[in-house]
């Protein structure tokens, strides 16, 4: 995808009202973010994986996001995890609303490896998630903790960094 459809795409989006968490939005910025942040040599074989932490609607429309796309030439490959404790290396780790009070724990087992943290509960950004969604205006938009991508080795484009609300 190249920057300027990027851009349009989330411009569109932005101008969608962010009704009751939709999570067939939350799927698309998702796999744009597959496409703006650099994982290192050693997360970029195989399957690209995504966890998501416990129940979520975003689930679903993941896995039918999976069926329909790849990042570049690699099947994507969601799986749920119940805890903290079954986070092993991926790429991406979605923590929903509902599982936010465990976000220490989670950023204690990611700690330096390469997986791109995205959250959906206001704070989190600033307790260490790499990218969390937040409604902004009655829309969809997204924070960046660039400090906390840096750290876990992650290089996220500048391109992106222009679309976040930085933090």
């Amino acid at each position: 995808m190249k920057k300027t459809s990027f851009i349009v795409l989330f411009l569109a989006l932005s101008l969608i009202p962010a009704f009751a968490q939709n999570y067939k939005m939350h799927s698309v910025f998702i796999y744009s973010f597959t496409r703006y942040v650099q994982w290192p040599d050693g997360y970029n074989q195989g399957d690209f994986e995504i966890l998501v932490l416990g129940d979520s609607p975003i689930l679903e429309e993941l896995k039918a996001m999976a069926q329909a796309k790849k990042v570049g030439d690699r099947i994507i490959k969601i799986t749920k995890i119940k805890s903290p404790a079954e986070i092993r290396k991926c790429n991406m780790l979605f923590v929903p609303a509902a599982k936010s009070d465990q976000i220490d724990e989670v950023i204690g087992m990611v700690n330096t490896q390469s997986i791109l943290i995205v959250s959906e509960e206001p704070g989190l950004g600033t307790k260490g998630s790499d990218i969390n969604f937040i409604v902004k205006d009655g829309k969809l938009a997204f924070e960046l903790n660039q400090a906390s991508a840096i750290k876990q080795g992650l290089k996220i484009s500048n391109e992106l960094a222009r679309l976040a609300i930085l933090i």
